[in-house]
């Protein structure tokens, strides 16, 4: 296998939000078998990795540990047993997205980390063959590479493009307590979905038609009914007050948003929480999942908050 001698490389890993999150059943190894629309948005993980003897993980200025139970770190390790290398990497990650708030931040890093050695070490791996290799380390980490508009079957392992979002503005709170995944997913067992669940064909068929209005009416969190956090009604009410034509929880929680056809009504919603809540973000859908770096691209900077 070739190896290149780059010296490091830099990626963009966007979070997501979930249009819709429905719950199918078990499988038999006791994950549950979701039924999602997911989106990537315009917040960015960096990930700047260099070649290395040893395995580091550093996240300067953010409280999450960089060692063997990081996202990064699992997927480093699963690169290089899949591809037989005897090599090493210098991770550092510069956080962007909240922890513990359903907008797969760990699943951003772990999928940059497979793009970024890739590229190092000249693997040469396919975009499915990253997919296989990510699904080891997280069940939204083939679709944190793959990203755009995405409907999202299985445990996370059936993934299939459809129509791109319309246009449109998310204004994303984050709650200053985020959320446990695998509580979220115990309180569900426990109390059920409240009658929450969205319509995942309607939303594709909206998609379709580009029909923006319609994709809302579709939209539904399951996991929302059961969530341990106590600010997903109230933030959703502020939002839809504030012209949202849809508002909920993505994935586990508890970062919750509005959708919003037009930027003005999204920012001036992002201005009203943002007196309550520190966390806000207007953003919008992109195109793409992980990818390389390229510096004065449009797209190539990490989103701020607002």
């Amino acid at each position: 296998m070739k190896q290149e001698h780059t010296r490091g490389v830099t990626v963009l890993a966007p979070a997501k939000l979930n249009l819709t999150l429905d719950i199918t059943g078990t499988a038999e190894n006791g994950y549950h078998l979701l039924d999602m629309m997911m989106q990537t948005v315009n917040l960015y993980e960096q990930v700047t990795v260099q070649c290395a003897e040893d395995l580091t993980v550093r996240l300067p200025g953010s409280f999450v540990p960089g060692g063997e139970h990081n996202t990064a770190y699992k997927a480093a390790l699963a690169f290089f047993e899949h591809t037989g290398l005897l090599a090493g990497a210098d991770i550092t990650i510069r956080k962007a997205v909240p922890v513990r708030a359903g907008m797969a931040g760990g699943s951003a890093d772990a999928a940059a980390v497979l793009v970024a050695l890739n590229q190092l070490y000249g693997a040469r791996l396919s975009r499915e063959e990253l997919c296989e290799i990510g699904l080891r380390v997280g069940a939204d980490v083939p679709f944190s590479l793959v990203g755009g508009t995405v409907r999202v079957q299985g445990i996370g392992d059936v993934l299939r493009p459809v129509p791109r979002c319309p246009r449109c503005w998310f204004t994303v709170v984050m709650p200053a307590q985020g959320v446990s995944t695998p509580r979220a997913y115990a309180l569900y067992d426990e109390q059920g979905d409240g009658g929450l669940r969205p319509d995942n064909d309607g939303a594709e068929a909206a998609l379709k038609a580009g029909d923006l209005e319609a994709l809302c009416r579709c939209m539904g969190n399951a996991l929302q009914f059961s969530s341990p956090s106590r600010h997903n009604a109230p933030i959703c009410e502020a939002l839809r007050a504030h012209g949202a034509l849809a508002a909920q929880m993505t994935g586990s929680g508890a970062a919750v948003f509005g959708v919003f056809d037009s930027e003005q009504a999204a920012r001036e919603a992002k201005r009203a929480l943002s007196a309550r809540y520190k966390s806000c973000w207007v953003l919008h859908p992109v195109p793409r999942g992980a990818h390389l770096w390229q510096p004065g691209a449009p797209g190539a900077r990490r989103a701020r908050k607002g």
